[in-house]
């Protein structure tokens, strides 16, 4: 199983790029999967259903099942947010897992910038960036592509995921120089 980012300001078309690509990789034989970052409160569920009612009852999980899907709905309840890896370590396994957005975390991402956000651009201040899919022109030696092209974007993900064990590895080895 391989890890990719897309990470950007909110905007910048993180989720729609995805949308796009997602389907070509399928079409390449991929089995995909998606880790998104929310901010804030969010609800997956429909309040007043009964999985809502066990959720504000006080429940810390709450798993929904059909013959199509299964949700698993995990309250923090105070708990500090997850980090990346724990999140990861959740997931089955796949071909490749896109993580949209994490901007803070240290593993290998696609920046999607779009000049009309007038944001500035992650690259120069985060090692993690490894390609930039935008629609205006970058001044660097990192790979880029235009928005509008999928197959390139598509190319540059897969060549820039890393294994999960790998970025497993690492934020073992980060966590045990900050603590010796």
């Amino acid at each position: 199983m391989k890890v990719i980012g897309l990470a950007g300001w909110s905007g910048a078309g993180k989720t729609t790029l995805l949308t796009r690509v997602i389907p070509l990789l399928l079409q390449k034989g991929l089995r995909v999967s998606v880790i998104k970052h929310a901010h804030h409160a969010f609800d997956v569920d429909v309040p007043g259903k009964d999985s809502w009612r066990h959720r504000e009852s006080g429940a810390t999980e709450v798993l929904v099942s059909s013959t199509r899907r299964w949700a698993l709905m995990h309250e923090l309840r105070g708990a500090g947010e997850p980090r990346l890896p724990e999140l990861l370590a959740k997931m089955s396994r796949v071909d490749l897992v896109v993580i949209e957005g994490f901007k803070r975390e240290p593993h290998r991402k696609i920046e999607v910038h779009r000049a009309a956000n007038a944001k500035p651009l992650l690259f120069p201040d985060d090692p993690g960036v490894v390609g930039i899919a935008t629609d205006t022109a970058v001044e660097t030696t990192l790979p880029t592509a235009h928005l509008d092209d999928i197959e390139a974007i598509a190319a540059m993900m897969l060549r820039s995921a890393m294994p999960v064990d790998d970025l497993l590895a690492n934020d073992l080895l980060a966590k045990s120089e900050a603590e010796g």
